[in-house]
């Protein structure tokens, strides 16, 4: 930027009238993004639609910071033309997404009949998604803590379910908080297994009735059980050695990423109208962890 022909930092710009602001702009990002054969785990693919499971530290679309190594990026090489164009030059096929640091399953539309098709499910929330989480603590039905919680509520069979407005914080645009207003959110969580002694870490099944950007991270942290590795919504919690042992809660404690992992995806197929249904291992840092912290002492283990 200069000022009448002079170098001039945003900095410094007070304005004064009379001056001649001249603003040159880097010249525009190619509108399309190139194919890369980037190897995919193809859970099912067909000529409408591809469900692959993505690997933590994957960005499903390219964004400012993630050029490329993307899965669209994989995506455009391995579908070629094929892609469905409804989500534009950057998110081609993409119906929707899991976080660069969340692994599992994610389904994305070759044709622009299935995206229209696909979305409709997404958005009467009628896609089966369950993920598969590690937290801190043991959420607890009986807890009068948790049930006192804003938007918690205990569903037969234990099921806790939270439903909250999501909306950006209001300091930190690139996180989210549950509001009073916001888009609705709900999210259904049971215990699978408990570790430690007493307890301290669980592993625990979310369902989705709604898919709100960082969702089950937000509502996990709002009920005080942040997910282990959560540099986000985390906080400082650490597992205890003293319920753990030493190496199980060093383990915890230098997870690298959220753990989370989207295990189930299911819907109905956009052409054939066919009921489809996947699941997805866990990841080998997530069994490695699991592994770790020993026998099961809770919950319902599976």
């Amino acid at each position: 930027m200069t000022r009448d022909g002079r170098p001039v930092t945003v900095a410094d710009a007070r304005v004064a009238a009379g001056e001649t602001y001249v603003i040159a702009l880097p010249a525009a990002a190619a509108a399309a993004d190139s194919p890369q054969p980037i190897p995919l785990a193809i859970a099912y693919e067909d000529a409408d639609l591809i469900v692959v499971d993505k690997p933590a530290g994957m960005v499903v679309h390219p964004a400012p910071g993630a050029r490329d190594g993307t899965l669209v990026n994989a995506l455009l090489a391995h579908c070629g033309p094929a892609l469905s164009g409804v989500g534009g030059a950057r998110r081609p096929g993409i119906v929707h997404r899991i976080d660069k640091d969340t692994s599992g399953l994610l389904v994305a539309a070759k044709t622009d009949r299935a995206h229209h098709g696909l979305a409709r499910q997404f958005q009467a929330h009628s896609v089966e998604r369950r993920y598969l989480a590690l937290v801190h603590g043991v959420p607890d039905p009986a807890d009068p803590r948790l049930r006192g919680l804003r938007g918690v509520t205990v569903e037969p069979g234990g099921v806790i379910r939270i439903a909250t407005g999501l909306a950006r914080h209001r300091t930190d645009r690139q996180r989210q908080a549950v509001t009073d207003a916001g888009r609705p959110a709900v999210t259904r969580l049971r215990v699978i297994a408990a570790y430690g002694s007493p307890p301290a870490v669980a592993l625990v099944e979310c369902r989705l009735e709604t898919g709100r950007t960082h969702q089950i991270r937000v509502h996990l942290a709002h009920a005080g059980h942040a997910l282990v590795g959560d540099p986000v919504y985390g906080g400082r919690r650490r597992a205890p050695a003293a319920a753990l042992g030493a190496a199980a809660a060093a383990a915890v404690n230098a997870f690298p990423r959220q753990a989370l992992h989207a295990a189930t995806l299911g819907f109905l197929h956009p052409v054939t109208g066919r009921h489809l249904a996947f699941s997805a291992p866990l990841p080998p840092d997530m069994a490695a962890l699991i592994e770790g912290l020993g026998t099961a002492t809770g919950g319902r283990a599976e």
